[in-house]
């Protein structure tokens, strides 16, 4: 089987750093965490688990998932985020793809994510199965400089894995709602200054794209199949991208000033 590297960047993520590395370490031959100054106990954690512990000021959100994988030295890198668990069946799909000669013929590999809200799992509404690029052959890819959103981008051939691993990216509501916030704001700020790539829609598209939004992914999508937790978040998703209109058209109006 190909050598597999593992890479993480973290800061204070000592609530699911152990489960993730746990669950990933017995695909890994190579396990780089890539700290940006945690005060908590990831650190510890994480070597105490094998990993190589490497500190990194802050770079940006692809910025520093590349700095990782420059540090490796596998055949194939995987890149988790600390709050992505691997299921025992996405294991065992990884290394028998990777042990299969005809793997070499991808560059990449998409994998499932399964979002939870504390311990409840969000099925519908566009919330899964989000599968994100994060397995790809060495020198195949890096990650795209976005201040928000960042993906991995190559140029192959990529497939998508049958089987999910669990995101537990939100403690609660409120943590998804400061995310969005956070997020809208970081979307305004890389597009400010940016020319418009269309024509602008105007101020009728800004007040109907959140209500399409939330038509589509609530029902289209059928987030009501989440019940009063599918409601909450879709409402509050249409509400990010009302948001992002917002900030982005406040910026870009203070700008032309």
């Amino acid at each position: 089987m190909p050598r597999l590297s593992l890479v993480i960047v973290a800061q204070n993520e000592e609530r699911t750093i152990g489960p993730v590395l746990d669950a990933a370490r017995e695909i890994a031959d190579e396990i780089i965490l890539v700290d940006s100054g945690s005060t908590d106990k990831t650190k510890e954690i994480a070597a105490q688990r094998g990993a190589r512990v490497v500190h990194q000021d802050w770079l940006g959100y692809a910025a520093q998932k590349n700095f990782a994988i420059g540090l490796t030295s596998g055949d194939w890198i995987l890149s988790l985020d600390a709050d992505e668990i691997m299921t025992p069946e996405l294991v065992a799909e990884m290394k028998s793809v990777l042990d299969d000669p005809a793997s070499t013929t991808y560059d990449g590999f998409k994998i499932p994510r399964l979002l939870y809200i504390g311990d409840r799992a969000v099925r519908h509404g566009g919330f899964y199965p989000d599968a994100q690029l994060r397995l790809i052959r060495r020198n195949a890819g890096l990650f795209n400089e976005r201040l928000v959103h960042e993906a991995i981008k190559v140029k192959g051939k990529t497939k998508t894995f049958k089987h999910y691993m669990n995101h537990f990216s939100y403690v609660d509501v409120e943590g998804f709602e400061a995310a969005m916030e956070k997020y809208a704001r970081l979307h305004a700020q890389e597009f400010a200054t940016k020319p418009l790539e269309k024509k602008d829609k105007g101020a009728l598209y800004d007040i109907l794209r959140p209500g399409w939004t939330f038509f589509y992914r609530y029902i289209l999508r059928a987030g009501f199949l989440d019940g009063t937790l599918g409601l909450t978040l879709n409402l509050r998703y249409s509400a990010y991208v009302s948001r992002k209109i917002k900030y982005l058209r406040e910026l870009r109006e203070n700008t032309s000033e």
